[in-house]
């Protein structure tokens, strides 16, 4: 056999047995009369012992090895004199008997260390051997024991796992289809899902009940650190439920794998806070609620005072920093700076100091007295030692801005803590939302979300006021996931088409077989979907989802280590119909 026990297996009890290990070369330290090599493998490390003085041929192989180097190894554990109180196994080392060298290796193109001096580029064309790493190894076997834990508590409440179709029809709603020409059918194309909403649907028609799939999901997008053009989430959907049903669920499940991966007891019901709130108070439909700062408007307090900017706004509104009255002139203006950034877009930045003593000092002196910045501050609750900070402008864009501020400022004051948690669901979102260049509505969520029933009299009015029966689950300012009650209904789901532009033929093609699924019978039912690599990344504490995924994308959406996307032969397009015209 090749190996008794794991390099990670071995501890101060088995001192004495001969053990086999197999595994790769981490290092090699070479001490003259000793020569140690950590070996590993994806249980742990173990340090080998070769003495020159008892072995000289064996310690004289040992020096010829290199790192990455795969190694078969017998000996006798015995008790470390210097123990390594930072690896399980550090109470105990092999004074190694026999070396066998079953492949050798190149020098890697960078140390497989958890402090690794390869850049991303670099790291994820030799993907391989990023995955040796212990610190990417480790957020993988979490997304392991995540998927585990989804499958146990989804069976313990009676859903059924399904398998649905990776080949499907391209719809036009929502980000960009990858499209995969049909050899037999030709000139006509399939799709890669998005999601499995419509077949989803179909199951509860079907009468399933309860469904639910970790599945792969495609969307030819752009990217950032929380996109991927293929990435996983766990899909649900129930029958006979109502909105709160789903929640209760769901919040259940967070819980369960807070609990069972992280440790930590969600105790609390989680937040119910509705859109328009969400927008007025965080300028975020994913607020983090780890700390504080909502927004404060200010219309009504500081217009009419001689003052061009407050006066000319559409929105004037700010946040209280506690304890920043002392900030510098110098941090000041990198806070002005900082909202005056291109993606940020500010013109400048207002600030009112809430001196110690009691005094105030603003950036707006010339046009407000000390009585009118108090009222200011009355408006925030500040206190001595407190700092206000305000922005202006147009609605929609500042209090994009204030949220960006009001992050910024939480960062600065370490207030978003990565092992802290604050969950939320985010309600009523609007149901449609109007794009001024095409003229028309759009689904915020997608075509099949019912609208709330208080509003139902309103689609025919005012299709804009209605709000959806939708939900997002929020934790520490990402979205993870969301999801809505379904249109059950064949009337409702046609006038919903009509509202956003389908023609009744375009909605016939598109989706006449749920039509006429719902024909035959559809319960009540709803869902939720939920970014599994965004699940993993939070418990992580990584910045990107390209962290716990195996084998992911850079941001151009390229495969770095099989240098795909690439070209295929002129047979191949020939064989599928297609010519391509290059740019």
């Amino acid at each position: 056999m090749y190996r008794t026990h794991t390099c990670g297996d071995l501890r101060i009890e088995d001192v004495n047995k001969q053990v086999t290990l197999s595994g790769w070369v981490q290092r090699i330290r070479n001490l003259g009369g000793m020569t140690f090599v950590d070996l590993r493998d994806r249980y742990g490390i173990t340090q080998l012992v070769f003495n020159m003085e008892t072995n000289e041929p064996l310690c004289g192989q040992a020096r010829e090895l290199g790192r990455e180097y795969v190694l078969q190894v017998t000996g006798v554990v015995a008790e470390r004199s210097n123990k390594n109180s930072k690896i399980a196994t550090g109470d105990i080392e092999l004074l190694v008997e026999k070396l066998v060298v079953l492949n050798v290796s190149d020098l890697p193109p960078f140390t497989i260390e958890d402090d690794t001096d390869g850049g991303e580029e670099l790291r994820m064309k030799y993907r391989y051997l990023d995955l040796r790493r212990r610190t990417v190894r480790d957020n993988l076997m979490l997304r392991h024991k995540m998927a585990m834990e989804v499958r146990k508590y989804m069976d313990e409440q009676g859903f059924i796992e399904v398998e649905t179709p990776v080949l499907i029809k391209s719809t036009p709603e929502g980000a960009r289809d990858f499209v995969v020409p049909s050899r037999m059918n030709d000139g006509q194309f399939y799709a890669l899902p998005q999601s499995p909403q419509v077949y989803k649907q179909l199951l509860m028609v079907a009468g399933f009940d309860k469904y639910f799939q970790i599945v792969k999901c495609f969307r030819d997008e752009d990217l950032r650190a929380d996109r991927q053009p293929e990435f996983s989430q766990i899909d649900c959907e129930m029958s006979f439920v109502e909105q709160e049903d789903i929640l209760r669920t769901f919040e259940g499940m967070t819980k369960h794998l807070f609990r069972t991966i992280k440790g930590v007891e969600l105790k609390e019901d989680f937040l119910r806070l509705p859109y328009a709130d969400a927008m007025k108070y965080y300028g975020s439909d994913k607020p983090d609620l780890r700390f504080g700062m909502k927004f404060v408007e200010l219309n009504d307090v500081v217009k009419g005072k001689g003052f061009k900017v407050f006066d000319d706004a559409a929105y004037v509104g700010g946040i209280c920093a506690e304890n920043c009255a002392e900030y510098t002139r110098k941090e000041l203006d990198q806070l002005t700076d900082f909202v005056k950034r291109p993606q940020i877009g500010a013109t400048g930045l207002v600030y009112v100091r809430y001196n110690a003593d009691g005094t105030l000092k603003s950036s707006i002196d010339k046009f407000f007295d000390e009585l009118q910045l108090k009222t200011m501050a009355e408006c925030f609750g500040a206190k001595p030692g407190d700092l206000i900070l305000i922005l202006a402008g147009p609605q929609k864009k500042t209090l994009s801005a204030l949220c960006e501020l009001r992050l910024e400022m939480g960062s600065r004051l370490g207030l978003r803590n990565k092992e802290v948690f604050a969950p939320l669901w985010v309600v009523d979102f609007p149901l449609l939302e109007w794009d001024d260049d095409s003229q028309r509505f759009y689904a915020m969520h997608h075509p099949f979300t019912s609208p709330k029933k208080e509003d139902f009299e309103l689609i025919k009015t005012n299709p804009g006021a209605v709000r959806a029966n939708a939900y997002d689950l929020v934790i520490n300012g990402v979205e993870i996931g969301g999801g809505s009650i379904r249109i059950h209904n064949d009337e409702l789901q046609q006038k919903m088409f009509e509202i956003l532009g389908f023609t009744h033929e375009e909605a016939e093609h598109q989706f006449g077989f749920l039509m006429n699924a719902f024909k035959y019978g559809a319960p009540p039912h709803g869902g939720v979907a939920f970014g599994f690599d965004r699940w993993v990344s939070l418990f992580t504490g990584s910045d990107s989802i390209r962290d716990v995924i195996a084998f992911p994308k850079n941001n151009a959406g390229r495969d770095m280590m099989i240098d795909t996307p690439s070209e295929i032969s002129v047979a191949q397009l020939a064989e599928l119909g297609i010519q391509v015209v290059k740019k």
